[in-house]
């Protein structure tokens, strides 16, 4: 590493939708307690959202999360423990293992509250995976690799579509129906943009 550069710090951070499913898992076995710590994370996430409604900046996130949000955690963390050290769930149950779950990455799950910007979960990292692998799958079914090479493009137009809050059908029909304006100025033609390029005085028909 060269000289006057400090490593980088690495910083844990466990998903809570993970330790959340390990309650809805189990939630038919042990519906009570489950309602309950289900109850007290869905109040977690309420708050998350209403950070992203106000649109607040990372200190701001952090601050409003330890004022509301931590002192649920505070009493969700509280009752895991009273369960365990009183023996009112045998560890080895579903319940008792979604417990052990939460308490043994307690300081990763609830980094959210010490550090500004870090997220509650990684659902978006996820739900970009979940697209490669069905891509993935739908790929064994090409018979060239330029066929694959077509379908790597889609895939990619099809996720940022997703990414812009873009119709990515309504994308890729008026990509074709305005090719030539489309090879002209193809940066005026992309998933969070081509609306205002349909309404240019070259594309009265839009």
């Amino acid at each position: 590493m060269p000289k006057g550069h400090k490593e980088f710090e690495t910083l844990l951070a466990n998903c809570l939708t993970h330790g959340r499913r390990q309650f809805v898992d189990v939630l038919q076995s042990f519906p009570e307690e489950c309602s309950y710590v289900l109850e007290i994370l869905a109040e977690v996430y309420k708050n998350d959202k209403i950070t992203k409604e106000q649109n607040m900046e990372a200190e701001e996130r952090l601050r409003f999360h330890q004022d509301n949000s931590g002192p649920l955690m505070k009493k969700l963390n509280t009752w895991f423990h009273k369960q365990i050290d009183q023996h009112l769930v045998e560890p080895n149950s579903g319940l008792g293992q979604a417990i052990g779950y939460m308490l043994k990455h307690w300081e990763a799950l609830t980094l959210f509250l010490r550090e500004p910007g870090v997220p509650l979960d990684n659902n978006i990292c996820e739900q970009a995976l979940k697209k490669v692998v069905l891509h993935r799958k739908n790929a064994l079914f090409y018979k060239t690799e330029h066929g694959a090479m077509v379908g790597d493009l889609f895939m990619s137009l099809i996720h940022t579509c997703n990414l812009s809050g873009t119709n990515p059908f309504d994308y890729l029909t008026a990509l074709l129906e305005h090719a030539s304006e489309l090879s002209e100025s193809p940066d005026k033609w992309m998933p969070w943009n081509y609306k205002s390029a349909l309404i240019e005085p070259d594309n009265p028909e839009a």
